[in-house]
């Protein structure tokens, strides 16, 4: 232990260290230029290292993943487009972009809206109480989504009949005379896909209530006043002077959640492994790489996932810039 925490200390001196010395002998050497180059030099001297950490990290394994797409499983040939129409062709993977397609819609707006709804009503209450609200409902935040998964089993867990019920729906149901269920085994309608969606949403909610709160916060009590002059009700105000001036964080908040549901993978990983009708892109990226060893399935999986997610970067980095403008 002694051991570890040595190491541990010396990483993060070093590493701290080691940065402070990089970009103080790079200031130095930017100050030693002369005229005009000094300050042409200097932000490419300070941003410099940031954007080669980001072509070496980011920029190049991209490269690597998109060039192992055309391979094949071991990536000895390239196979041309063959694993992403195979893929496409596969009807497990249809269904499984289906499922995805099914978190996209339901996860972040219904976090959007709780949250909303969270933020409302707990800046209602009184100090104490709000604070206390808004502290439970944010904890879920601070657990990982493997922990949360685990913790809904005690919610969604099954015994077989004629034992004890361990979980809290079977449990109420053996209250009330009732065989256990099988809850993860309900994929008629996806219905188990949305128990799962339930868990992320669970630990969600927290974030968008946080952020959402603070908006509403900031909206001027003056537009609020000169509403209820005018005669508008209560939900006259929120929807058409309060939504309006805390659209850009809705948006914020949704997108960000959006992409953290096109890359849902440890919820589905710990609650079903993708069993029975529930499987996710993410899921299954890791099925093809670690347990089928399928390098070009595995990378184009990826790529494909890449293409889904890139417009709504490019959309969230518009909606930051008009956001700037208009401030």
């Amino acid at each position: 232990m002694a051991i570890k925490i040595l190491n541990a200390l010396i990483a993060i001196v070093g590493g701290i260290g080691g940065a402070m010395l990089l970009f103080w002998i790079l200031n130095k050497l930017s100050e030693s230029l002369k005229g005009k180059w000094e300050d042409r030099v200097k932000p490419w001297a300070f941003a410099g290292p940031a954007i080669l950490a980001i072509a070496v990290y980011l920029i190049y394994p991209a490269l690597v993943t998109l060039q192992l797409s055309f391979a094949n499983a071991k990536s000895t040939k390239y196979v041309g487009l063959k694993n992403y129409t195979d893929l496409l062709s596969e009807s497990e993977f249809r269904q499984v972009l289906l499922n995805n397609l099914l978190w996209i819609i339901l996860v972040p707006a219904s976090v959007v809206v709780l949250g909303l709804g969270v933020a409302v009503l707990a800046d209602r209450l009184r100090p104490t109480g709000e604070k206390i609200t808004k502290t439970l409902i944010f904890l879920p935040m601070a657990i990982s989504m493997v922990g949360a998964a685990t913790i809904w089993r005690a919610v969604y867990d099954y015994q077989p009949v004629g034992t004890a019920q361990t979980g809290l729906l079977n449990g109420i149901r053996a209250w009330f005379g009732k065989d256990p269920t099988s809850w993860y085994q309900l994929d008629k309608l996806h219905f188990n896909s949305l128990l799962l969606m339930i868990i992320l949403i669970w630990t969600q909610v927290g974030y968008s209530m946080v952020l959402l709160s603070a908006a509403i916060k900031s909206v001027p009590e003056d537009t609020i006043e000169a509403g209820r002059i005018d005669g508008a009700g209560e939900r006259k105000i929120f929807f058409s002077i309060i939504v309006p001036q805390i659209w850009g964080t809705v948006i914020t908040v949704f997108i960000t959640v959006l992409i953290g549901v096109m890359k849902v993978f440890d919820v589905v990983y710990v609650a079903t492994n993708g069993q029975f009708n529930t499987d996710v892109v993410g899921r299954r990226f890791y099925y093809e790489m670690f347990t089928n060893g399928n390098n070009g399935y595995a990378a184009a999986i990826v790529v494909l996932l890449m293409i889904a997610i890139t417009p709504v970067l490019i959309y969230q980095v518009r909606h930051f810039k008009r956001e700037e403008a208009n401030r």
